[in-house]
């Protein structure tokens, strides 16, 4: 039987389909956006989303066969986002996958999204040394955690309100920039200067986050200040984003012995982000384990990697939606 699993990712908008084997090597990765239906909405319409899911999803997963170049016999396994996400693009992937289960006879694992984001900086190499500290930022979820190993991990904190993701694309939609904001909130914030003093919520020595009062800051500042330069706005909102994750992320490190710290998340590709937790790193003594930005967004690759880890620990989730899972939950 060949080492290959077949990955389906339905969490959200896109429809990501992989083929990836036991070492985190992608022989395939597709995806289809469905940028274009969403952006009119300024997010994502979740009945819109579901029914892009119907058309795109089949299509999707033949390619990602085609250009692995394999049959579905020589797959080990199908492994689908069972949850967190939008239930209804969660039960187009998973009910897609289980009949292809039954019709290829290949058994079907529900895979945790949240831990399949864990498992995106080791593919294409293994990049992560343990114990690790991590930080997940996306547009649902904003956590940071400890793993001592690839299935041993211990939430540390999380988001109380919006996610960062979240937040960059609303303040993104407040200088009219679009979908998805974050982005471009992260080019128009290089082109400024960080002059306004946007609070920085929840500072104190605690792994919590909390973002929607930062982001009412902005929205304030931007009503009484008609003349507002919006390059400066991006830069003072992003700075204050970055100093609220820097910080937290000093104490986790410090808190709990870590060989490294990995960032994963869509909210992993932003460029000054990804600045400042050099600089964290390089100042600790820690390494920096970042998955390339291909493989920070959604995609298959990572539910089919961690699809790996469930199979080795001989857990095998029936693919059922779970609208709530916590990161150390399988």
């Amino acid at each position: 039987m060949s080492d290959l699993i077949l990955g389906i990712e339905t969490s959200c908008d896109d429809t990501a389909v992989a083929v990836v084997d036991a070492e985190g090597n992608v022989r395939s990765s597709v995806v289809s956006s469905q940028l274009e239906t969403h952006a009119a909405f300024g997010g994502v319409f979740p009945e819109f989303a579901a029914r892009e899911h119907i058309t795109n999803i089949l299509p999707t997963v033949h390619e990602a066969l085609r250009q692995a170049g394999i049959q579905p016999a020589d797959l080990k396994a199908i492994g689908v986002t069972r949850g967190p996400g939008l239930i209804g693009s969660l039960l187009v992937g998973l009910h897609t996958a289980t009949a292809l289960g039954i019709g290829w006879n290949k058994p079907v694992i529900g895979i945790n999204h949240l831990r399949g984001h864990l498992r995106s900086a080791d593919l294409e190499e293994r990049r992560v040394v343990y114990p690790a500290t991590i930080l997940m930022v996306s547009g649902g979820h904003s956590l940071l955690a400890y793993m001592k190993n690839e299935t041993d991990i211990r939430l540390l904190g999380s988001t109380r309100d919006d996610s960062v993701g979240e937040v960059f694309d609303k303040v993104g939609r407040m200088l009219g920039l679009g979908y998805p904001g974050g982005p471009e909130v992260d080019k128009l914030a290089r082109q400024g200067q960080a002059n306004i003093p946007f609070p920085r919520p929840l500072m104190q020595n605690n792994y919590e986050f909390s973002f929607s009062g930062l982001k009412s800051a902005v929205s304030r500042y931007l009503a009484a200040t008609p003349d507002a330069v919006l390059a400066d706005v991006a830069a003072s909102f992003v700075q204050a984003v970055m100093e609220v994750l820097v910080k937290k992320s000093r104490l986790a490190l410090k808190k709990n012995p870590s060989k490294s710290f990995l960032i994963v998340g869509g909210v992993a590709a932003n460029s000054q982000l990804r600045e400042e937790a050099a600089r964290l790193c390089k100042n600790l003594g820690v390494q920096l384990s970042l998955p390339p930005v291909r493989w920070s967004t959604d995609n298959g690759a990572m539910i089919a990697l961690a699809a790996f880890d469930y199979l080795k620990l001989g857990i095998h989730k029936p693919p059922l939606p779970q609208l709530q899972l916590s990161i150390n939950e399988f």
